[in-house]
Protein backbone atom coordinates (compact mmCIF):
# COMPACT_ATOMS: atom_id res chain seq x y z
CA UNK A 1 0.00 0.00 0.00
CA UNK A 2 1.40 3.39 -1.01
CA UNK A 3 2.65 5.51 1.91
CA UNK A 4 0.15 8.35 2.57
CA UNK A 5 2.83 11.01 3.08
CA UNK A 6 4.45 10.02 -0.22
CA UNK A 7 1.10 10.24 -2.01
CA UNK A 8 0.41 13.70 -0.58
CA UNK A 9 3.81 14.93 -1.74
CA UNK A 10 3.10 13.59 -5.22
CA UNK A 11 -0.17 15.51 -5.31
CA UNK A 12 0.84 18.77 -3.61
CA UNK A 13 4.37 19.48 -4.85
CA UNK A 14 3.35 20.07 -8.50
CA UNK A 15 0.74 22.58 -7.29
CA UNK A 16 3.32 24.41 -5.18
CA UNK A 17 5.78 24.46 -8.06
CA UNK A 18 3.19 26.13 -10.28
CA UNK A 19 2.65 28.85 -7.66
CA UNK A 20 6.27 29.62 -6.87
CA UNK A 21 8.73 30.56 -9.58
CA UNK A 22 12.34 30.15 -8.42
CA UNK A 23 14.83 32.04 -10.59
CA UNK A 24 18.52 32.87 -10.54
CA UNK A 25 21.41 31.80 -8.36
CA UNK A 26 20.17 33.88 -5.40
CA UNK A 27 17.07 31.66 -5.28
CA UNK A 28 14.59 34.46 -5.80
CA UNK A 29 11.07 33.19 -5.20
CA UNK A 30 8.20 34.90 -7.01
CA UNK A 31 4.67 33.97 -5.95
CA UNK A 32 1.90 33.79 -8.53
CA UNK A 33 -0.91 35.12 -6.35
CA UNK A 34 -3.57 34.04 -8.85
CA UNK A 35 -2.71 30.38 -8.15
CA UNK A 36 -2.81 30.50 -4.37
CA UNK A 37 -5.32 28.14 -2.79
CA UNK A 38 -7.09 29.44 0.31
CA UNK A 39 -6.52 27.22 3.37
CA UNK A 40 -3.78 25.32 1.53
CA UNK A 41 -1.07 27.58 0.10
CA UNK A 42 -2.34 30.68 1.90
CA UNK A 43 -3.73 30.35 5.43
CA UNK A 44 -5.51 33.19 7.16
CA UNK A 45 -5.46 34.15 10.80
CA UNK A 46 -8.33 36.40 11.99
CA UNK A 47 -9.26 37.47 8.47
CA UNK A 48 -11.06 36.32 5.35
CA UNK A 49 -8.79 36.18 2.32
CA UNK A 50 -9.97 36.87 -1.23
CA UNK A 51 -7.94 36.39 -4.39
CA UNK A 52 -8.86 39.08 -6.93
CA UNK A 53 -8.04 37.96 -10.45
CA UNK A 54 -7.55 41.33 -12.12
CA UNK A 55 -6.55 44.86 -11.20
CA UNK A 56 -3.95 47.49 -12.00
CA UNK A 57 -1.33 45.21 -10.40
CA UNK A 58 -2.70 41.99 -11.89
CA UNK A 59 -3.94 39.39 -9.41
CA UNK A 60 -3.88 40.50 -5.80
CA UNK A 61 -4.82 39.38 -2.30
CA UNK A 62 -7.49 41.16 -0.24
CA UNK A 63 -7.80 40.85 3.54
CA UNK A 64 -11.08 42.06 4.99
CA UNK A 65 -11.62 44.44 7.91
CA UNK A 66 -11.95 42.98 11.39
CA UNK A 67 -11.08 43.74 15.00
CA UNK A 68 -7.53 42.76 15.94
CA UNK A 69 -4.54 42.03 13.72
CA UNK A 70 -4.78 39.55 10.87
CA UNK A 71 -2.33 37.66 8.68
CA UNK A 72 -2.41 35.74 5.41
CA UNK A 73 0.49 33.30 5.83
CA UNK A 74 2.14 32.13 2.59
CA UNK A 75 2.53 28.41 3.22
CA UNK A 76 5.84 26.91 2.14
CA UNK A 77 7.63 30.25 1.80
CA UNK A 78 10.44 30.41 4.36
CA UNK A 79 12.23 33.62 5.27
CA UNK A 80 14.73 34.58 7.97
CA UNK A 81 17.27 36.88 6.30
CA UNK A 82 17.32 38.43 2.84
CA UNK A 83 14.94 40.60 0.85
CA UNK A 84 11.16 40.68 0.51
CA UNK A 85 9.39 42.82 -2.10
CA UNK A 86 5.67 43.39 -2.45
CA UNK A 87 3.06 46.00 -3.35
CA UNK A 88 0.46 47.12 -0.83
CA UNK A 89 -2.52 49.47 -0.76
CA UNK A 90 -4.40 50.83 2.24
CA UNK A 91 -6.83 53.69 2.85
CA UNK A 92 -6.72 57.32 3.91
CA UNK A 93 -8.99 56.78 6.91
CA UNK A 94 -7.64 57.81 10.31
CA UNK A 95 -6.80 54.82 12.54
CA UNK A 96 -8.42 52.42 10.05
CA UNK A 97 -5.53 51.40 7.80
CA UNK A 98 -2.49 49.45 8.99
CA UNK A 99 -0.96 47.32 6.22
CA UNK A 100 2.33 45.47 5.89
CA UNK A 101 4.22 42.20 6.17
CA UNK A 102 4.85 39.71 8.98
CA UNK A 103 8.10 37.75 8.87
CA UNK A 104 10.25 35.43 11.00
CA UNK A 105 6.97 34.09 12.31
CA UNK A 106 6.65 31.10 14.60
CA UNK A 107 2.88 31.27 14.99
CA UNK A 108 -0.04 33.72 14.82
CA UNK A 109 1.21 35.78 17.78
CA UNK A 110 5.01 35.50 17.54
CA UNK A 111 6.63 37.34 14.64
CA UNK A 112 8.31 40.54 13.48
CA UNK A 113 6.39 42.92 11.23
CA UNK A 114 6.81 46.10 9.25
CA UNK A 115 3.70 48.04 8.38
CA UNK A 116 2.44 51.34 7.03
CA UNK A 117 -0.14 53.87 8.21
CA UNK A 118 -1.30 55.42 4.91
CA UNK A 119 -3.55 57.94 6.67
CA UNK A 120 -0.38 59.55 8.08
CA UNK A 121 1.61 59.78 4.84
CA UNK A 122 0.57 63.35 3.99
CA UNK A 123 -0.88 64.54 7.26
CA UNK A 124 -0.45 68.28 7.96
CA UNK A 125 0.73 67.25 11.44
CA UNK A 126 4.43 66.43 11.63
CA UNK A 127 3.95 64.02 14.53
CA UNK A 128 1.53 61.93 12.50
CA UNK A 129 3.83 61.93 9.45
CA UNK A 130 6.57 60.62 11.76
CA UNK A 131 4.41 57.55 12.34
CA UNK A 132 4.09 56.50 8.69
CA UNK A 133 6.15 53.27 8.75
CA UNK A 134 6.54 51.04 11.82
CA UNK A 135 8.60 48.05 12.95
CA UNK A 136 7.30 45.77 15.74
CA UNK A 137 8.39 42.45 17.26
CA UNK A 138 5.62 40.49 18.92
CA UNK A 139 4.68 39.50 21.49
CA UNK A 140 7.03 41.68 23.56
CA UNK A 141 7.50 44.81 21.48
CA UNK A 142 4.23 46.15 20.10
CA UNK A 143 3.92 49.76 18.97
CA UNK A 144 2.60 51.30 22.25
CA UNK A 145 5.67 50.08 24.17
CA UNK A 146 8.06 51.17 21.42
CA UNK A 147 6.49 54.62 21.07
CA UNK A 148 6.53 55.20 24.84
CA UNK A 149 10.06 53.93 25.48
CA UNK A 150 11.80 54.72 22.17
CA UNK A 151 9.93 57.66 20.57
CA UNK A 152 10.50 58.06 16.82
CA UNK A 153 13.06 55.23 16.70
CA UNK A 154 10.98 52.32 15.41
CA UNK A 155 8.60 54.47 13.35
CA UNK A 156 9.50 57.11 10.80
CA UNK A 157 8.08 59.35 8.04
CA UNK A 158 8.36 58.44 4.36
CA UNK A 159 10.06 60.93 2.05
CA UNK A 160 8.76 61.61 -0.49
CA UNK A 161 5.37 60.80 0.98
CA UNK A 162 3.28 58.37 -1.14
CA UNK A 163 -0.33 58.98 -2.01
CA UNK A 164 -2.36 57.43 0.82
CA UNK A 165 -4.79 55.45 -1.33
CA UNK A 166 -2.45 54.34 -4.11
CA UNK A 167 -0.34 51.20 -4.40
CA UNK A 168 3.12 51.51 -2.88
CA UNK A 169 6.12 49.24 -3.44
CA UNK A 170 7.98 47.97 -0.38
CA UNK A 171 11.43 46.39 -0.33
CA UNK A 172 12.26 44.93 3.07
CA UNK A 173 15.89 44.00 3.68
CA UNK A 174 16.82 41.92 6.74
CA UNK A 175 20.56 41.37 7.16
CA UNK A 176 22.78 40.85 10.21
CA UNK A 177 19.79 41.65 12.48
CA UNK A 178 19.28 45.00 10.74
CA UNK A 179 15.86 45.71 9.24
CA UNK A 180 15.61 48.32 6.46
CA UNK A 181 12.48 49.45 4.62
CA UNK A 182 12.67 51.03 1.15
CA UNK A 183 9.52 52.57 -0.34
CA UNK A 184 8.70 53.08 -4.04
CA UNK A 185 12.21 52.20 -5.24
CA UNK A 186 13.82 55.00 -3.23
CA UNK A 187 17.54 54.32 -2.80
CA UNK A 188 17.42 55.64 0.78
CA UNK A 189 15.57 53.60 3.42
CA UNK A 190 12.57 55.14 5.14
CA UNK A 191 13.32 53.09 8.26
CA UNK A 192 16.41 51.25 9.50
CA UNK A 193 16.45 49.55 12.91
CA UNK A 194 18.10 46.69 14.74
CA UNK A 195 15.79 43.72 15.22
CA UNK A 196 14.54 43.67 18.79
CA UNK A 197 14.46 39.93 19.33
CA UNK A 198 16.00 36.80 17.88
CA UNK A 199 12.84 35.36 16.39
CA UNK A 200 13.40 31.74 15.43
CA UNK A 201 10.48 31.29 13.04
CA UNK A 202 10.57 31.49 9.25
CA UNK A 203 6.93 32.09 8.36
CA UNK A 204 6.01 35.10 6.23
CA UNK A 205 2.63 36.61 5.37
CA UNK A 206 0.64 39.69 4.52
CA UNK A 207 -0.38 41.62 7.66
CA UNK A 208 -3.17 44.04 8.58
CA UNK A 209 -3.76 45.75 11.91
CA UNK A 210 -6.77 46.33 14.12
CA UNK A 211 -9.86 47.37 12.19
CA UNK A 212 -8.01 47.31 8.86
CA UNK A 213 -8.41 45.77 5.45
CA UNK A 214 -5.69 45.73 2.80
CA UNK A 215 -4.64 44.72 -0.70
CA UNK A 216 -1.35 43.00 -1.56
CA UNK A 217 0.32 42.17 -4.88
CA UNK A 218 3.58 41.07 -6.53
CA UNK A 219 5.32 39.20 -3.72
CA UNK A 220 8.88 37.94 -4.10
CA UNK A 221 11.70 37.00 -1.73
CA UNK A 222 15.33 35.91 -1.81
Amino acid sequence: MMNLAFLLRKLILPVIASIWSITGFAQKVEVDLSKLVIDKTVKAYNREVSIISSGSKGSYIHLNEKEGAGIAWLEGIQFTDGTIEFDVKGKNILQKSFVGIAFRGSNDSTYDAVYFRPFNFKSPEEERRNHSVQYISLPKYDWPKLRAEFPNKYEQPINPAPEPEEWIHCRLVVKNEEVSVFVNNNSNPSLTVKALSSQKGNKVGFWVGNGSEGDFAKFSSN
